[in-house]
């Protein structure tokens, strides 16, 4: 058994994956929806938003969220928050769960004009 524990002062977390335990899957949390345009080639994302609001772009279409609210991220689909209220709290699970430079990978940033944003990447 263990228990982790969020730090309220950091704006997004990880409590446990493949990198400290044998779980197949990551999970983390973030305390406010980040904007930071990208993809996944493997990883389905799954938020959880357990408070507070936010407004995530994924592709070219825009979703509001709140509390009690799930999405789910398909590998390929490029997605980033564009903005959360200032009590907005998810979880996130990264499935399956990578590690180290398999983890960084993974990530791809995407333009901001594949969102339908403007053109300034971020």
């Amino acid at each position: 058994m263990r228990v982790e524990r969020a730090n309220a002062q950091v704006a997004k977390g990880w409590y446990a994956g493949p990198w400290n335990s044998t779980l197949p899957v990551s999970i983390g949390y973030a305390n406010e929806g980040i904007d930071n345009s990208h993809s996944h080639r493997q990883m389905t994302a799954v938020y959880l938003v357990a408070r507070g609001e936010s407004i995530v772009r994924v592709e070219r279409e825009t979703i509001a969220l709140e509390a009690g609210d799930l999405l789910v991220v398909e590998p390929g689909e490029a997605h980033t928050f564009l903005s959360c209220s200032t009590d907005y709290f998810h979880f996130v699970l990264h499935v399956p769960g990578l590690a180290g430079d398999e983890a960084r990978a993974d990530h791809l940033p995407a333009p901001r004009t594949r969102l339908g944003l403007d053109g300034a990447d971020r």
